[in-house]
């Protein structure tokens, strides 16, 4: 086991693993994962599966019943991604039923397409619930504006959410209302409030991506000096809400009920620059009551090199404070910048959703002509 992941689980982040396919699961890699690398949780989105689905046999057998079937490819889409995301989940449930709920996660995404309406969303919510049926199962809903409300009425029937897709602090905000609300339904309605769970995830490297690539085209050198801090400035901050929202006598009334905080998760933490250190948000976003989702590049790069110096948050809030002044001094657009990322973040999972339908549509069709291996 990696003596620097034991150390950053010690500093009370969780490390969570933001890939998951039938392979992984049918060759045990993601228990020794779970044996060797810390991971307490597993992610995924529409990427994944597209990419899952797009390499190797592992998906054969499935897809060739489905064709037999003459099952529709939507309904298969949800067939092959739920059963994948149930055995990620019986897997997991060793370490759902050590840490008495806490950790032992894995999240599905709703259908992206429904990222604007709120009614199919919930709906979706619900039918994915029904499918994987595991109590360590999180849905996963985009934090539009369209997904606020969808989020509270999942809660509320005591389904447990992974926000997804949150860059902004405004934004950051409301999901916390709307994590609040959710839990206040649930207690009405008479729910177990310590059975559900919810992180909300911030992304990181994303917002780099698209601050460093206008402070170049900016061009001064004051802009040069700004680069590649955003991502984690912006983090920090969102930590410090977290802090200030779950200190009010709002969350003390849930909490008293049972409830557990919504945790912060640092999603989008592989670097995209390779000029970067590959564990940069890894090692700047420390501290207690975090999930760290990584892709397997980075989880290995954590676990040979991390430098894990105790919480590199806490104390550096005016820091993160003062970059984004200084951001917006040269003509950064924050607004701007979290309204692109949104919108270019539903966008990319949409293709990504298309492209997995389109392969599972060919797979079919070849396995329906008589195609395929065993």
């Amino acid at each position: 086991m990696s003596e620097t992941l034991k150390r950053l689980s010690a500093e009370g982040v969780s490390v969570w693993l933001d890939d998951i396919s039938r392979e992984r699961l049918r060759t045990g890699n993601l228990e020794q994962l779970v044996r060797e690398r810390n991971v307490v949780g597993v992610t995924s989105n529409p990427t994944i599966f597209a990419k899952a689905l797009g390499k190797g046999s592992a998906y054969d057998e499935q897809v060739r019943d489905l064709a037999v079937r003459g099952v529709d490819v939507e309904e298969a889409v949800r067939a092959i991604t739920t059963y994948d995301i149930r055995w990620g989940c019986d897997v997991l449930r060793p370490v759902y039923d050590r840490t008495e709920g806490l950790d032992g996660r894995v999240s599905i995404e709703v259908d992206p397409r429904l990222a604007r309406e709120t009614e199919k969303t919930v709906a979706e919510a619900r039918a994915l619930w029904w499918m994987v049926d595991r109590p360590n199962l999180m849905i996963k809903i985009p934090a539009t504006v369209e997904g606020l409300p969808a989020i509270t009425a999942a809660l509320a029937e005591g389904i447990s959410v992974n926000v997804t897709l949150i860059f902004s602090l405004e934004r950051y905000g409301q999901v916390i209302d709307a994590f609040f609300a959710g839990l206040e339904q649930a207690r009405a309605n008479g729910l177990d409030l310590s059975k559900i769970s919810s992180v909300a995830s911030f992304f990181v490297s994303r917002v780099d991506t698209e601050i460093d690539k206008r402070l170049d085209k900016i061009g001064t050198a004051e802009a040069a000096e700004l680069r590649s801090k955003a991502g984690v400035a912006n983090a920090r901050l969102a930590y410090a809400l977290y802090e200030e929202k779950f200190g009010s006598d709002r969350w003390q009334a849930l909490k008293d009920a049972g409830a557990r905080p919504q945790r912060p998760l640092w999603a989008s933490t592989g670097v995209k620059d390779p000029n970067l250190p590959d564990t940069l948000y890894v090692d700047e976003l420390i501290a207690p009551g975090t999930v760290n989702t990584m892709p397997e590049a980075t989880l290995e790069a954590a676990a040979d090199h991390a430098e894990v110096r105790g919480n590199t948050v806490q104390g550096a809030y005016d820091e993160a404070r003062a970059h984004m002044r200084a951001l917006k001094d040269v003509g950064v657009d924050y607004d701007d910048v979290v309204r692109v990322l949104e919108d270019e973040g539903v966008e990319k999972f949409e293709a990504s959703w298309s492209e997995l339908l389109g392969t599972i549509r060919r797979e079919l069709a070849d396995k329906a002509a008589g195609g395929g291996g065993a």
